[in-house]
């Protein structure tokens, strides 16, 4: 790719590393982990490695680990399950800016006769955890509560949420996609009683990802078929995708230290430049309680979409939202609920900074950016109007 990657909460690159570790796994050491003879088992033993890196990236047993396809079907194996083993209670708090993931399942419940709580954020994006503990009902028997949003990177209080969950005897579970391998996790000090995670945010491969459900909970299965997973997930296990995460995960937590150093430096530098530089521009989410490479903005007058496009002509992938509904015209549901207008979540770029990003690639970027937006707000009917009603008072 010979362009300047800052989409990183979409996707990253997988690391050679990675690579190298997943390899023979497709050709070489072939069998299929429920197989008795020695390649089957050679698989098997492959599966149960990636395990234990996962279990210890969140501070977790290895037999409360169960690989999935993605954060996606993490997300519906949690709340699904966990509808289907409530006896009769019907009762999920969630939030408004939850990946879709979340929202869709919810609301796939909630046609079959569940009552879902959808707790509002504050300017900033987050929870008001007075706000949660009101909504607890007799009848809830799930709370779930992402760890850090995909599309302006604020962080919830997870630990005070935990709690809250703990004390009134109701499962929390939480979308962690966005922050495993980027933020310290302890499932056991956070009360956190299942976790979804994906291999592709963090430099491992697509169409792997990973569940955790604390001992002792009880939650039914999502895919049937097959005594796989501890006969909780039906099918073949993807091991070398499997492989793939457990060394991207393990190289990521051993490395967690410098690289959020690195990372929330070049985040910091790229929005003082931007909001210093580039008039009518707004942080969005929590300017202090935010994923290490999220930068969130919203340029008034003007459409992130356009933005989008001319910087990929300059030579930049950025984006302007959560890749799931890129495609989509209307606002970002989570900018929306934040508090901004249409006009203004219209006008958003999301540019997410990852491992392979540098200090020359913001210099680079700053260099093009102010030139665009300016640019489009020069052709830009809203902005015009706008300057004269600025020039009338």
């Amino acid at each position: 790719m010979d362009k300047v990657y800052f989409d990183n909460a979409a996707t990253t690159a997988v690391r050679k590393e990675v690579f190298t570790a997943m390899t023979p796994y497709f050709h070489e050491i072939y069998g299929n982990p429920s197989s008795v003879y020695g390649a089957g088992q050679q698989s098997k033993k492959a599966v149960g490695v990636a395990r234990e890196a996962v279990a210890l990236a969140l501070d977790a047993d290895a037999e409360e680990i169960f690989f999935t396809g993605s954060g996606t079907e993490s997300d519906n194996w949690a709340i699904q399950g966990a509808a289907l083993s409530a006896g009769k209670k019907n009762h999920i708090i969630t939030t408004n800016i939850e990946h879709h993931a979340v929202l869709h399942t919810c609301q796939f419940l909630q046609k079959r006769g569940y009552d879902v709580t959808y707790l509002p954020v504050d300017e900033f994006g987050m929870i008001s955890i007075d706000d949660l503990k009101n909504a607890i009902k007799p009848e809830t028997f799930l709370i779930s509560i992402m760890f850090a949003n995909n599309e302006i990177g604020t962080v919830q209080p997870i630990r005070e949420i935990g709690s809250v969950a703990r004390e009134n005897g109701v499962l929390f579970h939480t979308d962690a996609v966005q922050a495993v391998g980027h933020l310290p996790i302890s499932v056991k000090d956070m009360g956190i009683d299942m976790l979804s995670l994906s291999a592709h945010k963090l430099n491992g491969p697509k169409g792997v990802g990973a569940l955790y459900i604390r001992k002792g909970v009880r939650i039914e299965s999502l895919l049937h078929g097959g005594a796989q997973e501890r006969k909780k997930r039906a099918g073949t296990e993807n091991v070398p995708g499997i492989v793939g995460l457990g060394v991207a995960i393990e190289l990521m937590c051993n490395e967690m230290s410098s690289e959020m150093s690195k990372v929330s430096k070049l985040r910091d530098k790229l929005i003082h430049d931007i909001l210093s530089k580039i008039p009518y521009s707004k942080l969005n989410g929590h300017p202090k309680h935010r994923l290490p490479g999220n930068v969130n903005i919203s340029f008034r007058y003007i459409e992130g979409e356009s933005i989008i496009l001319m910087l990929e002509h300059a030579g930049f992938l950025v984006s302007s939202g959560s890749a799931c509904t890129s495609g989509s015209l209307d606002p970002s549901h989570v900018l929306l609920a934040t508090g901004l207008s249409h006009m203004d979540a219209h006008g958003s770029l999301r540019v997410t900074i990852g491992k392979y990003n540098t200090d020359n690639d913001i210099r680079l970027l700053m260099e093009k950016l102010p030139q665009i937006v300016q640019k489009l707000r020069d052709i830009s009917p809203l902005y015009d109007a706008s300057m004269l009603r600025v020039d009338s008072l």
